[in-house]
């Protein structure tokens, strides 16, 4: 080890994080950790200590959790598992995926099948949740939470009418709680920008960002934007560029009608559009590339310049656009246009309160409490989760590898369902299946289907992402600085922020600064100058073939070059990290740069969910939108489907 590290505190015992980052293991260790997870012969749910969201280090897509779907993508046989082993069970509905999408499909089957119906519920992870993932830090004896994935409720577009029932039925009264339990505790600070010697010449941070009213989205007052330029390391040209783009009123296309100019601008990259339109230089470019990364999980090279004037930013302004729906327009960014009721919250850990309310609403006994407030606290009992006295049963570290009708496909026709659960081979049997797993694992699961429907599977590339979570002892040195969010445009992480306070159910965030905090980072491992299905691509093996201690010594170098100045020291501050990775993150959104414009029901999305048989698909590619509400009324799509039958 280093200097460098050992002033990093790469060294340094942090919670968990040497039995979890893919190293191997003594049996004295195991031993002395029962609660480990995702292993072979390892510790399963029904062990009394599984507590799958304490766990730290690598998370997300962990090991474990991927590898048998590789093994099938790339060509290898079943057969080395030898025959599968029969469960004798029959179930009147199988549903493979555990995240919102598949406990919502089960929560709705339920409802209209009755409380007898039989469900199994099979999850390749080690918790339920899909991409609603919950972290759990204990740091000076204080209980921190954190989202691993799905952030909040809300979406672009108003819920339907089905997933806001949903809702109801849990409880859960989105703005009634944001009044009620969220709070502000870094109203007095502001943002900073981070200018790394790699892209900029010099590490600086800036303090003082300008930022839009959150609310309002009105601008920075005239002149904030030369103030923050006037400290930041940018060549004059540059600070002149971006007060231009950010305080003058240009149309950057004159002579266009409004129509001409929404669809040029659909049609051009963002980047494109500053370098090309309206001349920006490549500083410039650098300062804005990552501004579309928590967006899109690409950066400006791979996203139109409409839905970026949608969201504000700069450049538009001298254009008088007027914001109504265009074609062109994204499913996020038309979010952005439309005049929406509100109907937004964000629990501590996310939407895995989401999850936990639907699983407790289906296996009663498996998570304690009886409201959508008392579920941020209330212990899961995950042995609980798959009893054969239960009707409905959810089954983890389990990967499905085959569904497949007996005999003729048909709506009469039984469907078997094979997996592997610990190295070992399963098939049981159900009257139904509803597929609420990636569309691109479902060509490798189902062969019987159609070769149009595989292709359409097939098209969408998930979005990679990491959101990483690092506990600290305080957060002192952000209060000193003046700042809680930092722009990073050419850090490992693009971005950096104290995590938001919410205080429900027995559950309280961080009321002053030498209180424990969570700190949250985002990386997009994207690779400018390729198309958005490609630099997915590029993304994923980025991120499968990541190391957790490449991650742990890139976090900590970045927070020490960055907060340096406040008195930050890495070795001591940090008392926890969790790299929540997915190489197969969010649904794909199509994007009218790379994207053809299909006629009406057919997208590839609209083709790859189609029934077949007995066998139906709900998850958020299904919609190719990646928000909570959109996998809700994918599963009561599926579920309506089988009914029919």
């Amino acid at each position: 080890m280093d200097n460098r590290d050992r002033a990093l505190g790469m060294g340094r015992s942090i919670t968990r994080r040497d039995f979890l980052n893919g190293s191997a293991i003594s049996i004295g260790s195991l031993m002395g950790h029962s609660h480990l997870l995702g292993l072979p012969n390892g510790i399963q749910q029904d062990d009394p200590p599984y507590c799958p969201p304490a766990l730290t280090g690598m998370r997300g897509s962990h090991e474990g959790s991927f590898e048998t779907m590789h093994a099938l993508r790339d060509g290898k046989s079943l057969s080395q598992f030898g025959q599968p082993v029969e469960t004798n069970e029959t179930y009147d509905l199988i549903i493979v995926g555990a995240g919102i999408s598949g406990l919502s499909a089960a929560f709705f089957f339920r409802a209209h099948a009755g409380p007898g119906t039989r469900i199994l519920i099979l999850d390749n992870h080690d918790d339920f949740g899909g991409h609603a993932k919950r972290n759990e830090f204990r740091t000076s004896g204080r209980l921190l939470l954190a989202n691993g994935g799905t952030y909040a409720i809300e979406s672009p577009t108003p819920y339907s009418r089905q997933a806001r029932r949903l809702m109801d039925q849990l409880g859960v009264r989105p703005v009634a709680l944001e009044k009620k339990c969220a709070r502000t505790p870094y109203e007095r600070l502001g943002a900073g920008f981070f200018f790394d010697k790699e892209t900029f010449g010099t590490d600086k941070l800036v303090v003082g960002l300008p930022e839009k009213d959150s609310e309002e989205k009105s601008m920075p007052h005239a002149g904030t934007w030369k103030r923050f330029l006037s400290r930041a390391p940018l060549s004059v040209s540059t600070k002149q560029d971006i007060a231009r783009l950010e305080e003058d009123l240009i149309d950057y296309l004159p002579g266009l009608t409004q129509t001409e100019k929404k669809r040029r601008l659909a049609k051009v990259s963002y980047g494109a559009f500053l370098s090309q339109h309206a001349n920006a230089g490549k500083e410039t470019i650098a300062f804005y590339q990552t501004r579309t990364h928590d967006l899109y999980g690409v950066g400006i090279d791979a996203v139109n310049a409409l839905d970026c004037w949608a969201y504000g930013f700069p450049g538009f302004g001298g254009m008088k656009l007027e914001r109504v729906l265009s074609p062109g327009l994204g499913f996020t960014a038309r979010g952005e246009i439309t005049k929406r009721e509100p109907y937004f919250f964000h629990y501590p850990d996310g939407n895995a309160s989401i999850a936990r309310l639907l699983v407790r609403a289906l296996i009663p006994d498996s998570i304690t409490g009886h409201t959508a407030e008392d579920i941020v606290m209330a212990k899961a009992d995950y042995h609980a989760l798959d009893r054969p006295s239960s009707h409905v049963r959810i089954r983890l570290n389990s990967t499905a590898v085959r569904v497949q009708h007996i005999g003729p496909v048909g709506p009469k026709s039984d469907v078997d369902v094979e997996y592997i659960r610990n190295n070992v081979l399963y098939r049981t049997r159900a009257k139904s299946v509803v597929m609420a797993c990636w569309n691109m694992v479902i060509p490798y699961l189902c062969p019987e289907l159609p070769s149009e429907q595989k292709a359409a599977l097939a098209y969408g590339a998930k979005v990679p992402l990491v959101y990483t979570v690092v506990a600290l002892r305080n957060w002192l040195c952000f209060e000193k600085l003046g700042i809680w969010r930092v722009e990073a445009p050419g850090m490992y992480h693009s971005e950096l922020n104290l995590d938001d306070g919410v205080d429900i159910g027995g559950y309280q965030s961080a009321r002053t600064s030498d209180q424990p905090v969570l700190l949250r980072m985002l990386r997009t491992p994207c690779k400018a100058g390729f198309s958005e299905r490609e630099q997915h691509r590029i993304g994923r093996y980025d991120l499968l073939t990541t190391t957790f201690g490449t991650f742990e010594r890139r976090i900590r170098d970045q927070l020490a070059r960055t907060l340096e100045s406040g008195g930050f020291d890495a070795a001591v501050d940090i008392e926890g990290i969790t790299v929540n990775r997915w190489p197969h993150g969010y649904a794909y959104e199509y994007n009218s740069l790379f994207d053809p414009d299909w006629p009406v029901g057919q997208r590839p999305c609209d083709i790859a969910r189609q029934r077949f048989g007995r066998i139906t698909i709900a998850n958020s590619d299904a919609a190719a939108a990646a928000y909570t509400d959109q996998a809700i009324d994918q599963a009561y799509r599926a579920v309506q489907e089988l009914l029919a039958l």
